[in-house]
């Protein structure tokens, strides 16, 4: 039913007020399952939701905020009255919903266009008391246990990651999430023996990984190549490998000289400055579903950036010209990338606390291999602002 109160501002009050009271009410009687904040109104535009729940935490009762992002999750942990606060400033004001889920009803409160608060009570649902454990770990993708783990110094003989490599074992992890969402778009799922290049493969976590994972989904047909600089790593990769059987090689080259090949996903992480490019145009000219490249040193077209009168106080300081050096230099890449019939997304990859390498940009091949509409005209705008003459990807894609 709908609580009917004072019109106006008055009602509003009123409404706001019996929400977090029965939240604050539910906490301390321990019938609060979930708290789900939704429509947000801020300033974050990937923002999805908040989900908040109760846990213990070294004994003590606090309120578990988990930030849903289109390509992240965020965990906040609050003592349970801060915890409340939070929720009462932000309701109406950067959230335009939200639903609290209690053991025995719920509670709907959500604003329309027209600015109008409604409260809503449902019934009982005769749910479980809810568990103030927190998350453990979620369910990964990757084996802890496999071979090959301890045998590349990632972890130990009991499955556990070495401390000084936890880091790396988190981006390994957070990397297979990414693929797995981007493949499925990509239909590659669907491909019995989808063949993957990973370029500056390194020691090869990545490309272990995924050839572990794409052999557990049953494509025993993939084949997964790991490409190197350093013959030492190859060699050590290679040694490794054939320890797990056909359908995962590593060969030594770098980017440079590069042939196009028929690939269905090209990987090339932290390629610096151009090579990211280099790694593209082989993408696109080996009619790839699927394209992940992490970018770095970004140098090409800083020298080039001429500051239009209102922006030359900003790109004046050198950090400032640098960053818009990076945000352009992506950008560009991504419109050449919808142009040439990809959907792409640029986001962070993993936290800044693990790598400051962490953008990311996927692209993942449009079903009917249309380029979009426009992309050409804002690469044309952009370049001509900018003062921009040239772009290595453009040209290499021109070829």
């Amino acid at each position: 039913m709908v609580d009917k109160q004072e019109p106006g501002a008055a009602r509003e009050a009123q409404r706001l007020g019996k929400f977090v009271e029965a939240f604050s009410a539910g906490l301390a009687a321990g019938n609060v399952v979930k708290l789900v904040l939704a429509k947000p109104t801020g300033t974050e535009a990937d923002l999805e939701k908040v989900l908040v729940r109760p846990v213990t935490i070294r004994g003590e009762t606090q309120l578990a905020f988990v930030y849903h992002h289109t390509t992240k999750d965020v965990t906040r942990n609050l003592p349970v009255a801060q915890g409340i606060a939070l929720v009462a400033e932000g309701l109406g004001k950067n959230y335009r919903a939200a639903h609290l889920l209690l053991v025995e009803g719920d509670l709907h409160l959500e604003w329309n266009r027209a600015g109008e608060c409604t409260l809503r009570r449902g019934k009982g649902q005769g749910r479980e008391a809810p568990s103030l454990e927190p998350n453990r770990e979620k369910q990964r993708l990757l084996d802890p246990g496999r071979p090959w783990l301890r045998a590349l110094g990632l972890m130990d003989g009991r499955g556990v990651a070495i401390p000084t490599m936890a880091h790396k074992w988190k981006q390994v992890n957070r990397f297979l999430e990414v693929f797995e969402g981007a493949a499925q778009r990509a239909g590659l799922l669907g491909l019995e023996a989808p063949r993957v290049l990973d370029f500056g493969s390194g020691k090869g976590y990545l490309t272990f990984a995924l050839y572990d994972y794409l052999r557990g989904l049953g494509k025993t047909q993939a084949q997964v190549v790991g490409v190197e600089l350093r013959a030492a790593l190859v060699q050590l990769c290679n040694l490794e490998a054939a320890r797990l059987g056909p359908g995962l090689t590593f060969r030594e080259g770098g980017l440079e000289g590069q042939v196009a090949e028929p690939v269905d996903v090209l990987i090339a992480l932290h390629a610096c400055d151009t090579a990211t490019d280099l790694a593209i145009n082989l993408g696109v000219r080996g009619g790839a579903r699927m394209i992940l490249c992490s970018p770095c040193c970004h140098k090409e077209l800083r020298p080039q950036l001429v500051a239009p009168a209102v922006l030359e106080p900003l790109l004046r300081h050198g950090i400032h010209a640098a960053q818009q050096a990076e945000m352009l230099t992506d950008t560009m890449r991504a419109l050449l990338l919808e142009a040439n019939g990809y959907e792409v997304q640029v986001f962070e990859f993993i936290s800044l606390e693990h790598t400051d390498k962490n953008k990311m940009i996927l692209a993942t091949r449009h079903p009917s291999g249309a380029g979009r509409r426009g992309a050409a005209a804002e690469l044309a705008a952009l370049k001509e602002f900018f003062g921009i003459q040239r772009h290595s990807l453009e040209e290499l894609l021109a070829k």
